[in-house]
Formats: C-alpha cells, sequence, structure tokens
C-alpha cells in the first residue's frame, strides 16, 4: 500500500459528518435525542456535563453504535461502513486499552500493519507519526510503563500514522502537563490547517475555547447549542448580554444606560457595576445590545460621554457552558 496522499481541504463546503434527527436509545433510557448536526473542516469541540450524551454521539458518528432512529454521513460513508470508514477515520476513545507487553512503536507499526500496509511503509509512517507526536524516545519502551500523558500521546500517534481526513478525540488532554497541553494544542491547529476535521471532546473549557472554530454543547442528550461561541452566546435569550466599558466617567454612562429606553420599552441596561479601579470602568448587562450601541455612539457624538474600550465580559466558552448546560432553561 503506498503512502498516503498529503489531506487537503473536501471540495467545496461539504461537511466530514452529518446527522440527520439522530436518536439513540438504551431501552428506556435517553442516549441523544433528535440530533442535527453538520461538521466541517476544522476544529470543532463538543461539550457537556456527564451524561449530557457526548460518549454516545462519539460513537455513533464513529459507527460503534447505531442510530435508534435518524441518519448519519461520515465522510461519504453510513458509518457502519467499518472498512471504508476507518481507512479516513482516526478514533481516540478516552479509555486505554494496549496489548499486553507491547512497546510503543511496535504498536503503532503493528496497527498500520492491521490497515493493510507493507513493512517498510509501516515503519516509515509510524516513526513520522512518533516524531510529530514527541514520543520517538520513548517508544522503544513498554506500554504499561507510560504516564497518562504519554498513553494520550502514543494513542494519537498510532492515528495519525495512517493519516486520516477526520479525528475523534475524546478528552485528548487529560492527563498532560501545561506545557504538554500547549504542545498538543499546537499539533491540533497544525493539522486543521492541513484540511483535516477535528472534533474534540474535553473538560478544559478554556483550551478548547483557543483551540476551536465551533462548539456543540450537549444537555441531557439534547443538541442545546451550536456554532462559533459569540454567535452561540448571542442566541442565549434568558441571560443579557455583559459588556466591561473603560471610560473616564463610568457613573455618567451608568445613568444614561439605566434612563434610555429600547424602541420596545425595555430598559437599555438591567444591571451595571462601577469600578475605579485599577482604572474607571462599567461593566454593564443589556438585553437590546443593538441598540445599546447605537445609543452609545449617539453619546459619544454628542459629547455625553467618551469611551477608551468596550469589551464583552461573558462571550467565553465558561459562560456559555454555565448557562446552556449547568444552569435548567428559563
Amino acid at each position: 500500500m503506498p503512502t498516503p496522499a498529503p489531506i487537503r481541504p473536501p471540495a467545496g463546503d461539504a461537511p466530514l459528518i452529518r446527522l440527520e434527527s439522530v436518536s439513540r436509545f438504551y431501552g428506556d433510557v435517553l442516549g441523544v435525542n433528535r440530533i442535527s448536526l453538520e461538521i466541517g473542516a476544522g476544529i470543532t469541540s463538543l461539550i457537556g456535563p456527564n451524561g449530557a450524551g457526548k460518549s454516545t454521539l462519539l460513537n455513533l458518528i464513529a459507527g460503534l453504535i447505531r442510530p435508534t432512529r435518524g441518519r448519519i454521513t461520515v465522510l461519504g460513508h453510513d458509518p457502519g461502513d467499518a472498512e471504508a470508514l476507518f481507512s479516513q477515520l482516526g478514533f481516540c476513545t478516552q479509555y486505554d486499552s494496549f496489548p499486553a507487553g507491547a512497546r510503543g512503536r511496535e504498536w503503532v507499526r503493528q496497527n498500520l500493519r492491521l490497515h493493510g500496509y507493507r513493512r517498510a511503509d509501516a515503519e516509515a509512517l509510524a516513526e513520522r507519526a512518533l516524531a510529530r507526536v514527541g514520543m520517538t524516545e520513548a517508544a522503544g519502551r513498554r506500554l504499561e510503563s507510560y504516564s497518562k500523558g504519554m498513553r494520550q500521546r502514543i494513542r494519537l500517534a498510532q492515528i495519525l500514522a495512517y493519516e486520516p481526513r477526520l479525528l475523534i478525540l475524546d478528552e485528548p488532554l487529560n492527563g498532560l502537563d501545561p506545557l504538554a497541553r500547549s504542545e498538543m494544542a499546537a499539533l491540533f491547529r497544525a493539522l486543521a490547517g492541513e484540511g483535516r476535521g477535528l472534533l474534540i471532546s474535553s473538560h478544559i473549557l478554556h483550551e478548547l475555547e483557543a483551540l476551536s472554530d465551533r462548539v456543540i454543547l450537549l444537555r441531557d442528550g439534547y443538541l442545546a447549542g451550536e456554532g462559533g461561541i459569540a454567535a452561540v452566546r448571542e442566541d442565549i435569550r434568558e441571560h443579557d448580554l455583559q459588556w466591561l466599558i473603560r471610560c473616564p466617567r463610568p457613573a455618567r454612562l451608568a445613568a444614561l444606560g439605566l434612563e434610555a429606553r429600547a424602541g420596545d420599552g425595555r430598559p437599555l441596561c438591567n444591571q451595571v457595576r462601577i469600578f475605579d479601579r485599577p482604572e474607571p470602568a462599567l461593566l454593564l448587562a443589556t438585553a437590546a445590545p443593538a441598540a445599546f450601541f447605537l445609543a452609545l455612539n449617539d453619546w459619544i457624538a454628542r459629547g455625553e460621554i467618551e469611551v477608551e474600550t468596550v469589551t464583552p465580559a461573558d462571550d467565553n466558552l465558561d459562560a456559555v457552558y454555565r448557562y446552556l448546560v449547568e444552569e435548567e432553561p428559563a
């Protein structure tokens, strides 16, 4: 079998993964229900609390379980077509499973042989993958001697070795020290830059935020939100958007915001908090951001207020997770 060709982005905007009203039940227990999604190249993060349905969704996409209802297409294949799918898809679950006594290099090579590669190709591809995850020096050791972080790296080497177009990674940063997580994040960005798709499930929210092109949030087996972090945050209607505004006279801006009304009669600002240190600033919450910023521009133009910076205070992944997952819907 020849060395895999370099990965290139898919033609057009065709999704790598498509789910159409997918449900999975375990008897009377809900796994996921009525999930419809399209996932393309780049890095997509999957988040949700324990029991939200993350593992069920990943296993459905990988073809390890079948949907009770609905249709799934992955890389143009039905996930039940394992031979076609797993030549292009790499799946790292959060669980370790290694043959007793095996060494890292041997394990990566043998997996390539199982994929049909000739011995010489398997050796070359294994060495390239080991180098890419920083495991060349430790590859001769027995797998049972590896730390958690080293086991994460060797499993990633195993799936990278055959150059999949799509990687599904369940808690890939778990067990890594900060430096190793930074190196792994850089690798993920490089893989996405090559046109691959990465679907990453993790609880390390601040690192997912820096990595992700898109997020998918699950709650109780249902899709709670999806899209870019800022766009998902704007769709959360039951929680006002929060903004931090640095300005010389925050009390004046607070008064203007609390007195003003949107076109439907709602106050432009529902809550305000004034700070004097380390520099004058105002934290405000608004349910009508478009109307508020039109008014803010007008106040600035009329000389009623000066503004230095305006920064969103809660369009981050931690806030999105808290609003959409941890709290009950309004």
